[in-house]
């Protein structure tokens, strides 16, 4: 643990909170909101709810964590607003951080750049609302990163649900309407010249369409909206 000293810089403080000690040559990020009523989920809170919306995301989390935490990798979780201890992601397992920056490509950004300054040599971020997210999905994308520079997984809704690299590259991260049906192919234009391993297409939680037919889901629902689903 770094000593702060009274003449240390706003710099100095980073580097020390930030700092940390590689185990691994691969960093897996997961970005994430903190779980708050009526802050997360908000497309999906429209149509059932900021309780229901808050429940799902929460139960979301926790399915990250649990696949997340066998991956072989330094593991980071990186929170909107502010870190929290004892919630579903273990001290033991996960570095937790905030994310820095004004736009979501800024914060990827930096966090990319922190990782890679840190001596990592494959980094690679997922979002925290994928159901269909599995850990062989991101152990067989860090494989990808062996024979390609660049790995990406595209989202249902035209954006990305992983992105993986061995080195920084600045352009990925400018030039985009996030949230936006095309992330993904601007993304793609950005390493036209790259060699890139596109991974299988997976459907990340924002509206309630996203999970109106899945089973799992239907715990969450209120009656109306509830429908007859195979498991």
């Amino acid at each position: 643990m770094g000593i702060l000293l009274n003449k240390q810089t706003n710099e100095d403080v980073d580097f020390a909170t930030d700092f940390h000690y590689p185990t691994s040559t691969q960093a897996l990020v997961i970005f994430t909101r903190n779980p708050e009523l009526g802050k997360c989920k908000t497309r999906l809170a429209k149509t059932v709810g900021d309780a229901r919306a808050l429940r799902i995301y929460k139960f979301l989390l926790e399915h990250t964590a649990k696949i997340t935490k066998s991956v072989k990798a330094d593991k980071f979780v990186y929170y909107t607003d502010s870190i929290r201890e004892n919630d579903f992601w273990d001290d033991n397992s996960y570095t937790k951080r905030i994310q820095k920056g004004e736009t979501l490509g800024d914060k990827m950004h930096n966090a990319f750049s922190s990782l890679f300054d840190s001596g990592y040599t494959k980094v690679m971020i997922v979002g925290s609302d994928l159901y269909e997210l599995t850990a062989p999905d991101i152990e067989a994308a860090f494989r990808e990163l062996n024979d390609h520079n660049y790995v990406i997984g595209p989202a249902k809704d035209g954006g990305y649900y992983l992105l993986g690299m061995k080195k920084l590259n600045d352009k990925v991260f400018k030039n985009k309407e996030w949230s936006t049906p095309s992330v993904f192919e601007d993304t793609l234009k950005d390493l036209k010249e790259e060699s890139v391993a596109i991974i299988e297409e997976r459907n990340d939680v924002d509206y309630y369409e996203d999970i109106a037919d899945v089973a799992i889901f239907q715990q969450f629902l209120p009656e109306n909206l509830k429908k007859e689903v195979k498991k």
